[in-house]
């Protein structure tokens, strides 16, 4: 089933982790995807992976950062492809260190990747979607919606401020008309390159054997008894890229095992 036929994706981020899996899971729903990030040989990777499975995909290196190369990202990407219809702010970092010995540097640096480079890619997508519509996703994090424990401020600070930015930005392009739906996804704990992170920190706290001897402290993380993988993540993405979400905007799109239940 092509959930997004004929569509044009870019996905920030996408070199791998959730950025990778939802770049594959858009470009098997049909889309031709951009993908977009610093990480060149893995990026160029997921591309190749993209096309020996019958789908289309290019890449760019890309600091979501940077206002200038946004503007260019997204004019490449239409000009390669034709327009631009989903925009998935995948890019993010995180920081884990107690709050007071984060610096002002580590907070900027957070607040520049995670905050500033949603605002961005959502300023500049608006200008490239508004004649045809789109569809805008915005990956938050569960620690967006609850406070997140184990040195995670800076990055709380962010998640939450991507959370209320997609609401404000969702009822801006409802307003004015544009068509463009803007949607935030907040996973838990998902065993990526960066979730083992947390996961790394969380098995410290807690204390217990490893995953593969089977009594994983983490696992109880969430009521569902296992970690996210980068794949759950995707599927949310690709439903509110398609038109299954027509009538989805501003909305939040939970993917962590019960975890923000309790």
């Amino acid at each position: 089933m092509n959930r997004v036929d004929g569509k044009v994706a870019l996905v920030t981020g996408g070199a791998r982790g959730i950025g990778a899996e939802t770049a594959k899971a858009l470009a098997g729903g049909g889309a031709r995807v951009m993908i977009t990030d610093l990480l060149e040989t893995e990026g160029a990777a997921t591309v190749a992976e993209i096309e020996r499975a019958g789908g289309e995909a290019a890449f760019l290196k890309h600091d979501v950062t940077s206002e200038s190369e946004w503007q260019d990202v997204i004019a490449q990407t239409v000009e390669r492809f034709g327009g631009l219809h989903i925009l998935v702010n995948n890019a993010g970092v995180y920081l884990t260190k107690p709050l007071e010995e984060t610096t002002l540097e580590d907070w900027r640096w957070v607040s520049a990747v995670n905050l500033e480079g949603v605002f961005l890619g959502t300023k500049h997508a608006i200008g490239a979607m508004k004649g045809s519509g789109g569809s805008i996703i915005n990956l938050s994090s569960v620690a967006g919606l609850v406070g997140a424990t184990l040195g995670s401020s800076a990055y709380s600070m962010s998640k939450g401020g991507v959370r209320l930015f997609t609401k404000s930005a969702a009822l801006e392009c409802a307003q004015l008309g544009y068509g463009i739906r803007v949607n935030s996804v907040h996973p838990g704990v998902i065993e990526t390159d960066m979730g083992n992170v947390v996961i790394d920190k969380t098995r410290a706290v807690l204390g217990g054997a490893g995953h593969n001897q089977g009594s994983d402290p983490v696992d109880k993380i969430h009521p569902l008894g296992r970690l996210g993988q980068a794949g759950d993540v995707a599927k949310a993405i690709l439903f509110l890229a398609s038109d299954d979400s027509s009538f989805m905007t501003g909305s939040e799109v939970v993917v962590d095992g019960g975890y923000t239940a309790r």
